[in-house]
């Protein structure tokens, strides 16, 4: 298998787990994303490699960073990072101050509580 194989059935299986994650069909990513369902069902089995410009639409339809997917198909640098928790909500432009700083408080709650039970 090439590399660039490797990659595609890569990108496609963390489709498929974030596709599940979120309790999302096929159907209703493909729809979200505006390609369809067997193309999605190709990427998603690593038969086909999306362009740049459909890993952006799927993003967009599971509301996740257009980078990790951009990673994971090789098109951008390994030492990329995608940004913290923190940093997305911060410059969420969807949001607005009230809602980033109860999502704020909930995520350092959970970290706290996650510090304190390794303790």
């Amino acid at each position: 298998m090439s590399k660039d194989d490797r990659r595609s059935l890569d990108v496609g299986s963390f489709i498929r787990q974030q596709r599940e994650r979120a309790n999302i069909s096929l159907r209703k990513l493909a729809d979200r994303a505006g390609i369809s369902n067997p193309y999605l069902s190709q990427i998603e089995r690593g038969l086909r490699k999306p362009s740049a410009e459909i890993l952006k639409s799927i993003a967009r339809g599971l509301s996740i960073q257009a980078e990790s997917l951009y990673q994971r198909a090789g098109l951008l640098d390994e030492g990329f990072h995608p940004p913290s928790v923190i940093e997305a909500i911060e410059s969420d432009a969807q949001l607005n101050q009230r809602q980033k700083r109860v999502l704020l408080d909930i995520y350092r709650t959970y970290v706290q509580e996650e510090e304190e039970e390794e303790q």
